[in-house]
């Protein structure tokens, strides 16, 4: 689940939604010894997620098994939920102490889901139990859950997600505004994760990372993320640099895409008001773009290109091109940019108006010639640089044939 309604025992995207039930208990003898005991089926049983949630490593715990039921994806969604029927459900068991059960009841409880107790069988026989369980009337179970599959995406990750959401609870942050955020703190930690998984060449540059971080001050939590940081670093020479202070915004990786029309060498470019050219001072805020959209925890960049193209253009994009992987101001940002050109009809998408519903966007399309695009890098009309930059690579390509008609 964790600290969403759409989210079972894994924590994800969604709204926040409070209330709790108790239900379902067995009325048979059970150990009282173990009243507190929790039954974990989902994806508590991953241990690092675990150690996130509890703020330390339990080491390997008990299996159990809650007969007469199995655990299953919530469709749509990327976590599981537990219903009833089926051969049975394993999991493990653990006796959380108080402030652990806290910060399990903070990650999990208070949303859709509330506690029932149910008696699994363990190594010693039957024990009492608690289980975090969904609201079945608001979640369709999917296809039989899988923890290796889940952790095979999620394993990196949601302990991360997890641990910057009990962090912001434990600074004092009230527990909805978290809640609400954690779309942003699971889009931070797969961004991580990307970051891992794609690391740049590094032959003519120096490689590996020289920075050590110090000391955390308190810094900004919301949407975004400001860290503000006492560091060192090793410089070429390789002695240690004197501690040092700097702030940096933590921001999330991009899917860029500038659809092109082989068959007519036209281009889509889209408009849209830019706050930051706005505060600037900038009299003419609105900027020709790519079609562009942060990507979601879990979601690869080529499927938040192609979601982005539909939801800001109205378009369908065929054939994906890699262009580059860049940070477009690593000075002080950790935003990074997935950046591609998208084969696409565009016939009749001139003029049209787009945006996703719900996040105030205003948005029209431009297609015209690639040429007329690529002369306004010289006229100052395009004012934002992954534009530019996507504009030349392509006129370059086109020209060695690329696109040949």
């Amino acid at each position: 689940m964790g600290p969403s309604a759409d989210d079972v025992d894994a924590g994800g995207l969604g709204r926040a939604h409070s209330g709790r039930h108790r239900g379902g208990a067995r009325h048979r003898v059970f150990r009282t010894d173990l009243a507190v005991t929790l039954f974990f089926y989902g994806t508590l049983r991953h241990p690092p997620l675990l150690a996130a949630v509890l703020g330390r490593d339990p080491g390997p715990l008990p299996a159990a098994r809650l007969p007469g039921h199995e655990v299953r994806w919530v469709a749509g969604h990327h976590i599981p939920m537990i219903v009833e029927g089926g051969a049975g459900a394993d999991g493990v068991v653990y006796a959380p102490s108080s402030g652990e059960r806290a910060r399990l009841d903070a990650y999990e409880a208070g949303f859709a889901f509330g506690t029932r107790t149910v008696e699994v069988t363990a190594a010693g026989g039957p024990v009492r139990a608690e289980v975090y369980w969904p609201d079945t009337a608001r979640f369709v179970p999917g296809a039989p859950f899988v923890l290796a599959d889940w952790a095979a995406r999620w394993g990196g990750t949601a302990p991360e997600a997890a641990a910057e959401f009990l962090c912001r609870l434990e600074r004092g942050e009230p527990a909805e505004d978290a809640r609400r955020f954690f779309p942003a703190m699971e889009a931070r930690a797969w961004a991580r994760q990307l970051a891992r998984a794609h690391p740049g060449r590094a032959d003519l540059r120096q490689p590996g990372n020289p920075v050590e971080v110090l000391k955390e001050h308190e810094g900004f939590h919301g949407f975004f993320r400001f860290r503000h940081l006492d560091l060192r670093h090793r410089p070429f020479a390789g002695d240690w640099t004197p501690p040092f202070t700097r702030e940096c915004y933590i921001g999330f990786d991009a899917a860029l895409v500038l659809p092109y029309d082989p068959a007519t060498d036209e281009v889509l470019l889209i408009e849209q008001l830019r706050l930051a050219a706005s505060l600037r001072g900038d009299p003419n805020p609105m900027c020709l773009e790519p079609v562009a959209g942060l990507i979601e925890g879990g979601e690869s960049p080529e499927d938040t290109a192609r979601r982005e193209a539909r939801e800001e253009a109205g378009i369908e994009v065929g054939e994906l091109i890699p262009v580059l992987r860049s940070y477009p101001s690593p000075g002080y940002s950790t935003e990074f940019h997935h950046a591609f050109v998208g084969l696409a009809d565009l016939a009749g998408a001139h003029m049209r108006r787009g945006g996703a519903e719900g996040e105030m966007e205003d948005i029209r399309s431009h297609v015209l010639p690639l040429d007329a695009a690529v002369a306004l890098i010289g006229t100052g009309e395009l004012t934002a640089t992954p534009v530019a930059m996507l504009l030349l690579w392509l006129a370059r390509e086109r020209d060695r044939g690329r696109f040949a008609r």
